[in-house]
């Protein structure tokens, strides 16, 4: 089983991102092969990073620090559910991606992305750019919804269409394979 992280970003007063991730849990669920996790930045509440130490030295003082990370060193790989803000992913995911260093380090990530008429690509774009940074390897098939109140139903519950239940499979599928990949090079390195 591939140890799944799928991690909301939003975390404002009605905000949708937590319907869409788990949306997406429930397609990966179905898609089999994953034991998953959600993580609602909104829930988790980590403060604005307020260690010390650098990410990289692990030297972590807090408690919130010590346990998001351990969340983030035992996933295998990573869905991450972003809206798009001023053409870019909210602020709490920078924050909570910047907390960590090592544990982040050759895991594969898919992207979730969501807004208006771009449908959060531009936030997707802006996020793969920093994602690689810490070492994760962002996939290029993601999920995109434009104009994305559309698929909220009557119950207010997120449903997406055909054609992202076939983009999900797709991007699940090269979560898999990077992330078979990429297992192999954190055993011969960490």
């Amino acid at each position: 089983m591939i140890n799944l992280k799928i991690i909301s970003s939003t975390i404002r007063p009605g905000r949708k991102g937590p319907l869409i991730a788990a949306w997406i849990e429930r397609q990966a669920h179905n898609y089999g092969g994953f034991d998953i996790d959600v993580i609602d930045l909104g829930e988790l509440n980590l403060p604005m990073m307020n260690e010390a130490a650098h990410p990289r030295l692990k030297k972590y003082e807090f408690e919130h620090t010590k346990n998001w990370s351990s969340i983030i060193d035992s996933a295998d790989a990573f869905i991450f559910v972003t809206a798009e803000y001023d053409y870019n992913y909210p602020a709490p995911l920078r924050n909570a991606i910047e907390y960590l260093s090592q544990e982040w380090a050759y895991k594969a990530a898919g992207i979730v992305s969501y807004g208006g008429v771009s449908a959060g690509t531009r936030a997707g774009n802006s996020l793969k750019g920093d994602l690689a940074t810490m070492k994760i390897v962002p996939l290029t098939e993601g999920v995109n919804f434009s104009m994305f109140t559309q698929f909220f139903n009557e119950k207010g519950e997120f449903a997406g269409n055909e054609i992202s239940i076939k983009s999900t499979k797709v991007m699940l599928d090269e979560l898999v394979k990077w992330t078979k990949g990429l297992k192999l090079i954190r055993e011969n390195t960490l």
